[in-house]
């Protein structure tokens, strides 16, 4: 007996149909698809437009606009919002010459909007920049029916507990590997710096690693990654969830660790230097937890229990290979005696700017407590 999947109408189109007017030719002219942070600092927005000819650079991309009072960023009586290129790639969906560009939303007044936690990162990357940060983050995620259901899970109950999940391979253990392997394609097709994937310890949670990207291109890149994973979940029909724990009771949550670097760190007797930001680190917790994700921390109190690979939201803690602390050191970072460090904290759901920002503003401009300053006359 078939069973009947919950996926969306949309994804029932006929798509041999669709690939039928894709094949068509564009006389030289170019579909831009520009992408933003709507007003809950979570979800991505998209528009398209014509440009004459193939732009070689993101100074070739012009500014446009939208209707801010339709995505949470603006009232309708004044509720035009700038929108202002930073970004550029390769189109995977309409392939090139067409383009994504990732866009910084302004206000009408020309000021950052209340989500566009992008400009004040690239103001503390610039004040670094000769330290030279790297990051990587491990971008966990569910993949859900159109139902609100995990995919592939019985509709009346539960799969096994975890276990055989995790890198697992087979029928019986993993679900829509074929999203997963799509989106990987069209990310390295992009020119996302896509550096691997893997299932999950939950069955339907799924993981990608981006970077290492240096300063303001880790947030750039990974936003255009849950750009593009969005987008190939729709054709597909399923929902990807960057929920910090969307399945109550015994099941892993979803994080995005971030790695992390300066070039002192990556260097002979680094060591010392990730001994000494990590102490940085557990003297402003709470800063951090704040950031870390887009509810100062109330998404997180249900991930951060202690249990399921996770530490304790309340309770700094750093080891050598512990997955159950704040901070961990890579077993093999502690044998050279350089390298990187992993910030387990930050939710699945985080913004990667405000992430990196912190950690920066933390470990190399030496803030403490829970202000940040300005660095607007530096």
């Amino acid at each position: 007996r078939a069973v009947a999947m919950s996926v969306s109408h949309s994804s029932r189109l006929n798509k041999l149909v669709r690939e039928q007017y894709m094949r068509l030719p564009q006389d030289g002219r170019v579909q831009v698809t520009y992408v933003w942070i709507d007003g809950s600092g979570e979800g991505v927005r998209c528009k398209s437009r014509t440009l004459d000819k193939e732009p070689k650079s993101i100074e070739d991309v012009p500014e446009w606009n939208f209707d801010g009072s339709s995505t949470a960023q603006a009232e309708g009586s004044n509720s035009d919002m700038f929108l202002v290129p930073v970004c550029m790639f390769r189109d995977p969906f309409c392939l090139d010459p067409n383009k994504l560009v990732l866009c910084e939303v302004l206000k009408y007044n020309r000021k950052p909007a209340e989500t566009n936690l992008r400009h004040t990162c690239k103001k503390v990357m610039d004040l670094v920049k000769d330290r030279h940060p790297w990051f990587g983050m491990e971008q966990e995620y569910t993949l859900l029916g159109i139902n609100g259901h995990p995919y592939g899970w019985p509709d009346n109950g539960f799969p096994g507990p975890q276990g055989p999940y995790y890198c697992g391979v087979g029928a019986d253990k993993v679900y829509g590997r074929d999203i997963v392997e799509s989106h990987y394609k069209a990310c390295l097709y992009a020119g996302v710096k896509i550096c691997g994937t893997n299932a999950e310890v939950m069955p339907s949670q799924w993981e990608f690693q981006v970077g290492p990207c240096e300063g303001i291109e880790m947030g750039d890149h990974l936003w255009m990654a849950r750009f593009i994973l969005h987008r190939v979940c729709e054709d597909f029909g399923v929902v990807a969830t960057l929920d910090p724990k969307p399945m109550t009771g015994n099941w892993n949550g979803a994080g995005c660790h971030t790695n992390y670097s300066t070039e002192e760190m990556r260097r002979e007797g680094g060591l010392k230097h990730i001994e000494a930001a990590i102490e940085k680190l557990s003297k402003r917790h709470d800063y951090h937890i704040c950031v870390y994700d887009p509810r100062g921390g109330r998404d997180n109190s249900r991930r951060l229990t202690g249990h399921h690979e996770t530490s304790n939201i309340f309770e700094f803690s750093a080891g050598v290979a512990n997955r159950g602390a704040s901070i961990r050191i890579p077993r093999q970072v502690g044998q050279d005696g350089y390298g990187y460090f992993e910030d387990r904290r930050p939710a699945a759901n985080c913004d990667p700017y405000a992430v990196t920002e912190a950690i920066v503003r933390t470990t190399v401009l030496n803030e403490t407590g829970v202000e940040t300053k300005d660095y607007t006359d530096h």
